[in-house]
C-alpha cells in the first residue's frame, strides 16, 4: 500500500484495545487523533515511546486531541504492557495487520543483513475531519512526543 501522507483521508477502523471494549477513528471524528504505530510491545524503545506519551497524555486532552498506539500485540499483550509501565494512552491491537497495511507503515525491514516484515514506526496527526494533517515517518523517539505535541497546540 502506498504511504498516506498530508490531506489524504485516514483509513477508518475499528479495533480491540487494552482495558477491554474496541477503538474506531470514526467514532472519534469532530476532534484531532495522534495516532502512534510502532512495532511492538515492552521493547527499549517502544516502551520509551508510549512512557513519552502517556507522560503528556494530560496536555494533550487539554487540547482536545485523542491519543492512540497502536501495534500488532494482542490485546492480552497490551494489558501487560499498559500495566507494567503505568501506561495511559489508548493501545489498539492490529493482530490481523489491516490497519498497518491500510496505513503503509507494515513494511521490509533490514537487521544485521536479515530481511523481515514489520512495522516502521510513524506517527500520524490526524484533522478533526478525518484528514491527515502531518506526518512523522522512521520516528526517533527522543523528544517525539513533545514535538508532536507542539504540532497539536498549532492547529
Amino acid at each position: 500500500m502506498a504511504r498516506l501522507g498530508p490531506g489524504d483521508v485516514a483509513p477508518d477502523f475499528e479495533l480491540p484495545r487494552d482495558g477491554g471494549g474496541s477503538i474506531s477513528l470514526s467514532s472519534l471524528r469532530g476532534k484531532p487523533v495522534v495516532l502512534f504505530f510502532y512495532p511492538k510491545d515492552d521493547t527499549k524503545a517502544c516502551t520509551e515511546e508510549a512512557i513519552s506519551f502517556s507522560g503528556l497524555a494530560d496536555e494533550f486532552a487539554a487540547a482536545g486531541v485523542a491519543l492512540i498506539g497502536l501495534s500488532p500485540d494482542s490485546v492480552k499483550q497490551h494489558d501487560r504492557f499498559a500495566k507494567k509501565h503505568n501506561l495511559t494512552v489508548t493501545l489498539a491491537a492490529d493482530e490481523e495487520k489491516n490497519v498497518v497495511n491500510a496505513y503503509g507503515v507494515w513494511v521490509e525491514k533490514s537487521l544485521y543483513g536479515r530481511k523481515y516484515m514489520g512495522v516502521e514506526r510513524t506517527t500520524f496527526l490526524i484533522n478533526p475531519d478525518g484528514t491527515i494533517n502531518q506526518v512523522w515517518e522512521k520516528v526517533r523517539v527522543a523528544g517525539h512526543a513533545s514535538e508532536v505535541l507542539t504540532a497539536v497546540k498549532a492547529l
